[in-house]
């Protein structure tokens, strides 16, 4: 692809390679960026490693000044979330080549996993697909404001502390297995929370919860289908709250999930599914923004990156807003 410039001389594309250095397979994803290069006539890509402090934010910025046709992502949905927080609104397209423990925006679209030469050949050939992106403000426990982006989703409480928790060491030998030890303990403590909430413009609700997640996508770490009415780009957000009373609680959220997991692949579950009555420990609610306050600092992630306590969130969505190239 080659673009005119100003003074009659002609641009060839380039590819934006923003990637995690110790999640990916370096060589194997030059071999296979290069290959497409010299394949479709583009100049030479541009690398730009992501570093622990910023989950490769800065990367992104600077793969966004370069103007590149595509941004490829080597990494996992941290890595993947924070390109999209610098690049979503741009019109430049992401190329995501999942390689993290839990890929769960490359699993909502149906991205192979382990692919890279497939992914990488999509980068520079497939189709754009239009997804929605959240956007959370929140302030800390120190009354500081911030405002982020996310993809996959928002969580407060177990979601969380999962990803306060669960060290890259082990994620990085255990896979989702590493989130056990984090679920077991904060089941059997089974803290509640006290929190005042608003979908949309509707009036101010009170309840306790334990766990608290906003989804855009609705697979958890494990291919747990955690929000089944969750669709990428329909403009809506998801919220579940679980809300259990004790042991008996957490076993109905697990036989629910179990259910609508795999509801995915029978007809038969899908029916039994429907006609399931709905639990007192999940309750769902749907809108385009949901704003919460918290009597106590509480952890929030965002695509499985930790950031901190906070006091207040306002998630909001833009429909749309992140252009992601898929295999066509």
């Amino acid at each position: 692809m080659k673009f005119p410039r100003a003074d009659g001389t002609v641009r060839r594309s380039h590819a934006a390679v923003v990637y995690h250095p110790a999640k990916i397979p370096l060589e194997r994803v030059r071999a296979a960026v290069e290959m497409q290069e010299r394949a479709l006539g583009w100049a030479a890509s541009r690398w730009y490693k992501t570093n622990a402090q910023d989950s490769g934010r800065a990367a992104a910025e600077q793969a966004l000044a370069g103007d590149p046709a595509v941004i490829i992502v080597a990494g996992g949905d941290g890595t993947v979330r924070a390109v999209a927080d610098v690049v979503h609104s741009s019109g430049i397209p992401i190329a995501p080549i999942p390689t993290g423990t839990g890929n769960l925006l490359a699993r909502d679209l149906g991205i192979s996993l382990g692919d890279v030469e497939g992914n990488i050949e999509a980068a520079f050939t497939g189709s754009t697909r239009a997804v929605d992106v959240g956007v959370a403000e929140f302030d800390d426990a120190d009354g500081a404001s911030r405002r982020h982006a996310f993809v996959v989703m928002a969580g407060i409480g177990l979601d969380a502390e999962m990803a306060e928790h669960t060290s890259s060491i082990a994620k990085k030998h255990l896979g989702w297995l590493a989130y056990v030890t984090p679920i077991a303990r904060s089941v059997i403590v089974n803290r509640l929370f006290h929190l005042d909430y608003r979908v949309d413009q509707n009036r101010v609700r009170s309840t306790r919860a334990h766990t608290v997640i906003v989804g855009n996508c609705g697979t958890l770490t494990g291919n747990m289908l955690l929000i089944p009415g969750a669709v990428i780009d329909d403009g809506f957000l998801d919220v579940v709250m679980m809300r259990p009373k004790g042991r008996f609680g957490w076993a109905r959220i697990g036989t629910r999930l179990t259910l609508q997991g795999i509801a995915r692949r029978s007809r038969l579950s899908r029916r039994m599914l429907e006609r399931a009555p709905d639990i007192h420990a999940l309750a769902y609610v749907r809108g385009r923004q949901f704003e919460a306050r918290f009597d106590t600092p509480h952890l929030i992630e965002l695509d499985g990156d930790s950031f901190g306590h906070v006091t207040r969130v306002n998630v909001g969505i833009r429909p749309g807003a992140l252009q992601v190239r898929v295999a066509r």
